[in-house]
């Protein structure tokens, strides 16, 4: 990475082009555990509201730590919104523009440092277990590899969550006076890829739901935790169908066995005298894999669940509300490990200091940039979120809006597309595929984000204000698509 001043983007796009040398760290830095759902919402969370689903253990670390209600992140797409969390740079600025694996092929520019880099210089040991989904290696390498991290694949490791802690045992427990940082990802609950009988895999069960990863044989350590479809809770933004429901039934069950891995390695770093040493970050890296989340920049999609548990909190319990981005997390991580210095440059900043739920002031804004998710799906849009407000400016809105594969082949979408009716969830299917310029929401009146006011004429000064400040927001941190302004 380039030596530069220390750069932060606020919330408010006010740039600190400096800041003082960070302090001495700490005589006993802590640990730092990040653990990364794979498409988990905070609409199935006992500690975010949902009173049917299980998730014990992801509960009780909300109760020791604090909740965020009011965590972003930047797009809802795997791989690019992992690199922002593994480098606090938009996904615009390091170069992951859509998925690593595959044909898709994308990834981070090699000059780009990321977080595990970082720790390691920084005198941490470094490893890292389940789902990876970033490139290139040298961007993003931790110095130990506990296991491969397959993208999708029906028997990784990721959909073994018990197993996946259990992975880490050794290094947890390894005689070394360095802390660690562990970086724990797995592939539940994402939509399971079922391999056909040629061979080929596929996301189409049709008319059965998609089983999110749930087999008749189970997985060690784990104790399934089943749903009946009538019992869940179905979000707004999803249809109230039998398939619907079903889908969320296998949903919830992959929600609870991760709690269950989540609860397996608080186990081992109790066991290991660790606990009480180390930092807990609990996140997914984008919404639920259903139409109207997961690649867009509607709330359901980016509104997702953010826990830290810091062993020096003096508030257990606590509920933070400040408007917080994943492109945060980097320099907020090293923040609370006493290694943030003056030439890292980031897009965001530290909440550190809202830890504890403490007011964090001047975090009146959060940003999204999506471009492509599947290579053959581009749509870039970018966001603007204030409180009460949120502008989208979709910058190829003459394009139908791409489905991601898993979306479109499920039964879900299937079935809401079929029965003629018209409409998924409270949208019109035909609002949703077909996109002006411009989206304007109030999302105190309208939480579901369906009345569009961009064209309206008492809202002219609000569109003119956010655009001005989407256009700050690219300048500042480099967007190459800043150019449509220009020219077009």
């Amino acid at each position: 990475m380039k030596t530069a001043p220390l750069l932060f983007l606020s919330i408010g796009l006010s740039l600190a082009v400096s800041v003082a040398a960070a302090a001495a760290p700490p005589p006993s830095r802590p640990n730092i555990v990040m653990i990364v759902a794979d498409d988990h919402g905070t609409d199935a969370l006992g500690c975010y509201g949902n009173r049917v689903i299980k998730t014990p253990h992801l509960d009780a670390l909300a109760a020791e730590g604090t909740r965020f209600t009011n965590a972003f992140c930047t797009t809802a797409s795997c791989s690019p919104s992992r690199s922002v969390i593994l480098s606090g740079l938009h996904n615009h600025q390091n170069g992951m523009y859509g998925l690593q694996h595959q044909v898709h092929h994308f990834q981070s520019f090699d000059h780009i440092k990321g977080l595990p880099v970082l720790f390691g210089e920084a005198g941490y040991r470094t490893a890292r277990v389940g789902k990876f989904h970033v490139a290139p290696e040298v961007v993003y390498a931790f110095q130990t590899v506990l296991s491969g991290g397959a993208a999708n694949d029906p028997e990784s490791l990721g959909r073994s969550p018990v197993a996946m802690a259990e992975q880490t045992r050794a290094f947890i427990e390894a005689r070394d006076a360095r802390p660690f940082f562990l970086y724990y990802a797995s592939d539940d609950p994402h939509r399971a890829n079922i391999v056909l009988p040629n061979g080929k895999p596929s996301f189409d069960t049709y008319p059965k739901p998609n089983p999110f990863g749930n087999r008749a044989q189970g997985y060690p350590g784990i104790t399934p935790v089943v749903y009946r479809p009538t019992d869940v809770i179905v979000p707004p933004f999803l249809p109230d169908t039998p398939e619907s429901r079903a889908e969320l039934a296998e949903y919830y069950q992959a929600v609870s066995r991760l709690d269950q891995g989540v609860g397996r390695l608080v186990q081992l770093l109790k066991a290991a005298g660790q606990y009480e040493r180390t930092i807990i970050v609990y996140l997914s890296d984008n919404g639920p894999a259903f139409v109207g989340a997961k690649t867009t920049l509607y709330d359901p999609g980016i509104r997702l669940p953010l826990i830290v548990r810091a062993p020096d909190q003096k508030r257990r319990g606590g509920v933070q509300s400040a408007m917080v981005s994943f492109v945060d997390l980097a320099p907020t991580l090293l923040d609370a490990a006493g290694a943030l210095r003056t030439g890292m440059a980031f897009d965001g900043r530290s909440f550190r200091a809202g830890f504890d739920g403490a007011p964090l002031p001047d975090r009146a804004e959060v940003y999204g940039s999506h471009t492509f998710h599947e290579v053959t799906m581009y749509y870039p849009m970018r966001m603007v979120r204030t409180p009460r407000y949120k502008l989208i400016h979709n910058l190829a809105s003459g394009l139908a809006y791409p489905f991601a594969l898993d979306l479109f082949q499920s039964p879900t979408w299937m079935s809401a597309k079929n029965n003629g009716g018209g409409v998924y969830g409270r949208r019109k299917i035909e609002q949703f595929v077909h996109r002006p310029e411009f989206e304007l929401y109030d999302l105190e009146t309208d939480p579901d984000e369906i009345v569009n006011l961009a064209d309206r004429a008492a809202h002219r000064a609000l569109k003119d204000e956010l655009i001005a400040k989407l256009k700050a927001f690219q300048a500042a941190t480099k967007d190459p698509w800043i150019s449509k302004w220009s020219r077009e």
